[in-house]
């Protein structure tokens, strides 16, 4: 049995993109950064204006919270490189182009209200935020899925419910009331952005089933998220998921485990012996991430009695 591929896949799915597209615009619900922001709080910093210096005083955020938010935050500013990614994917006709340009809209009104609300709350270090960015957007963004379709859907559907998950987390860790409710905000637009992509993989494994189930395994085993390249991230990773905050657990069990169910990747049987494979493969790893996140939750607990003993 032949599956589409390249333009003729595109083709073959654009219905289905479009009625996705239609579905989004219609739920998903308009709000002002603005108003997310509590700028009564907000002062001067050093500079031409001759403010306060920031330090780690004025924030209200543990160490642990304003590591996840730098990441969070630098993540979302390296909008361009993802653009660009998803159009070398999509390409730029009909319902594909459409939808790109809106979730761009949508994904860069997330790092201004966040901007904004770290900056007017004094949260984070204004001077190492703004040469990070610059560090982190010059690196550009790259990763194995860009430029193939089924490759960069089968990626974002993961990674837009790691997002969602990770900025949740964050807002409930930070024990601030307005950061909470903003990153819950920016949480529930991840989650319709998810939804667009899940369907649209779900769709993509019916037309092709066994170049799905081979994009879904090559994606779930390489995952690394959308800010991996930001300067000490494998260290800053670590913190996070010793809070809690995203951790191997999270990312098993929240993340990969349920877009999988969602797909019925287990049950199916139209696969090729090809796809038998790429299935076979994957649920030989999500057994050893299992293992790895047990373990990882064992020394937490261990560590964590060692501090409190």
């Amino acid at each position: 049995m032949s599956h589409p591929v390249g333009a003729a896949l595109l083709a073959e799915l654009e219905p289905v993109a479009a009625a996705e597209l239609d579905r989004h615009l219609g739920i998903a619900k308009e709000w002002f950064p603005h108003e997310y922001v509590p700028w009564s709080e907000a002062s001067d910093f050093e500079g031409p204006y001759d403010g306060t210096p920031w330090d780690a005083s004025q924030s209200r955020i543990d160490a642990a919270g304003r590591t996840a938010l730098v990441v969070n935050l630098l993540t979302e500013d390296n909008l361009p490189g993802y653009h660009r990614a998803i159009v070398a994917s999509m390409g730029r006709d009909s319902a594909w182009g459409t939808w790109t340009d809106r979730w761009t809209a949508e994904e860069n009104r997330h790092a201004i209200a966040m901007r904004d609300y770290l900056l007017a709350t004094r949260a984070v270090d204004p001077v190492a935020l703004e040469r990070e960015r610059m560090d982190h957007m010059s690196r550009g963004f790259q990763h194995s899925a860009v430029g193939d379709l089924l490759q960069t859907v089968a990626y974002v559907s993961f990674q837009e419910l790691a997002t969602r998950i990770s900025h949740r987390n964050t807002g409930r860790h930070t024990d601030d009331p307005g950061c909470e409710r903003l990153l819950a905000r920016i949480a529930a637009d991840e989650n319709l952005h998810m939804l667009y992509y899940r369907n649209l993989m779900a769709a993509a494994f019916d037309v092709s089933p066994d170049a799905a189930m081979e994009a879904t395994t090559r994606q779930v085993v390489d995952f690394q998220m959308p800010g991996n390249e930001v300067d000490g991230f494998a260290r800053r990773s670590v913190a996070i998921a010793m809070a809690g905050i995203y951790d191997l657990r999270i990312h098993h069990d929240e993340v990969l485990a349920p877009v999988l169910r969602a797909w019925n990747v287990w049950d199916r049987t139209d696969f090729s012996a090809a796809g038998d494979k790429a299935r076979d493969d994957l649920a030989i790893f999500m057994a050893e991430l299992d293992a790895s996140a047990a373990r990882f939750e064992q020394r937490r607990a261990e560590r964590a009695a060692r501090r409190s003993g």
